[in-house]
């Protein structure tokens, strides 16, 4: 993707790899294997929608607007997995019109589960619904909820077609261990209750590594080893995998430029012109982990390390360690504490690599009232598309 550093990109901008985020998901679902189905998490970057169209299987919505995103870019009713802690009977309705029983519909209470009960009844038609289950926080309900309502199925004007599960992101094999072996004992209680489940949607948070110093796990193994536990459950029952952060970081970059540099009682700053309301790396803490980024000459594209002088002959600041902050006007907007950087001038590029989830969706971007950032597309030629 780096190419597109030649086509004079306006900064502040992210920067999106359609094409990548295609050959992700296949990569994936090549280490997984065919029979696992890929629920890509809308929320970890709307922008990948139209990108993931032939690609995903599923796409998980979680608030009216992702819904329209997701109609607007074709997906189909069938790929639709509607989701969410509050579903406002309105939205729900327009749902159930729109995509009837071809879309999946997920219940995170006992108030949404008679919710869809009733509207199953007045549009006469059965709504799939999985059920969410609780790993102890708002989201779902309790084992006990969830197993009662799997045993009252047959009586309902739903069809239980089995459970959503997700517990959080970034998190180690062993963890995603417990949490299948959990969804596999639930799975058999429910096929005891009489009500096999047909269908198991589960978000493992697999980790993404985004700064420096981090261990690196060698990624086909580590989904080979995964999808091997999920043989345990049985044949019949689909697994669905959600994912938007793994699928979506390394698939998107954020850049910025110098617009100033300073010392101030002998530490070096420099201001870009982005900032904290439009990167977010979960796990950083006021910028002291250096995530994976570039320093590009105003004049040059090369990387930080080589040794080179901008052709306009420019002053450049000394090599030192330096402060990467924001324009905003808060002291929390630091990107980055103590970056080794050499030759920096005013004018150069910072690019912060595996930017492309949740950067975008979850930044404080109103925040000062200053312009929303640009958004690129890398296209397979390599060309940028605004």
């Amino acid at each position: 993707m780096r190419e597109y550093e030649r086509s004079g990109v306006v900064t502040p901008a992210y920067v999106f790899d359609a094409d990548g985020v295609r050959s992700r998901v296949e990569k994936i679902r090549q280490a997984l294997g065919e029979k696992r189905k890929i629920c890509f998490a809308v929320k970890a970057n709307p922008f990948f929608v139209e990108e993931l169209r032939e690609t995903a299987d599923f796409f998980e919505v979680c608030s009216p607007g992702e819904y329209d995103i997701c109609r607007s870019a074709g997906i189909p009713a069938e790929k639709i997995v509607l989701s969410g802690v509050y579903k406002a009977e309105s939205d729900v309705c327009r749902v159930t019109e729109e995509c009837g029983s071809l879309a999946v519909y997920t219940a995170e209470s006992i108030s949404q589960v008679q919710l869809l009960c009733r509207l199953a009844q007045e549009k006469q038609r059965s709504l799939p619904v999985l059920l969410r289950l609780s790993c102890g926080n708002q989201f779902g309900m309790d084992d006990a909820t969830v197993l009662e309502i799997v045993k009252k199925s047959k009586s309902l004007e739903i069809e239980i077609i089995g459970v959503q599960f997700y517990a959080g992101t970034q998190k180690r094999l062993e963890t995603v261990i417990r949490e299948i072996e959990k969804l596999k004992m639930f799975a058999e209680e429910a096929e005891l209750a009489g009500t096999p489940f047909k269908r198991i949607e589960y978000g493992p948070g697999l980790r993404v590594n985004y700064f420096e110093g981090e261990e690196a796990a060698e990624e086909e193994n580590r989904l080979r080893a995964f999808s091997k536990m999920l043989d345990m459950f049985p044949e019949q029952c689909e697994i669905v995998l959600e994912m938007g952060r793994f699928i979506a970081a390394e698939c998107g970059e954020y850049c910025t430029r110098i617009v100033d540099t300073k010392q101030t009682r002998g530490n070096h700053f420099c201001i870009v012109d982005g900032g904290i309301h439009h990167l977010n790396y979960y796990g950083q803490m006021m910028g002291m982990k250096h995530p994976f980024m570039r320093h590009l000459s105003q004049s040059s594209v090369q990387e930080n390390m080589s040794d080179r002088r901008a052709e306009n002959g420019d002053e450049r600041a000394e090599d030192a360690p330096w402060m990467v902050c924001g324009s905003l006007c808060t002291s929390a907007d630091v990107l980055v504490k103590n970056l080794p950087l050499q030759n920096v001038g005013i004018g150069d590029m910072l690019v912060f690599e595996r930017a492309g989830a949740y950067s975008i969706t979850e930044g404080i971007g109103l925040f000062l009232s200053r312009k929303l950032p640009r958004v690129y597309k890398v296209t397979e030629n390599g060309s940028l598309v605004l």
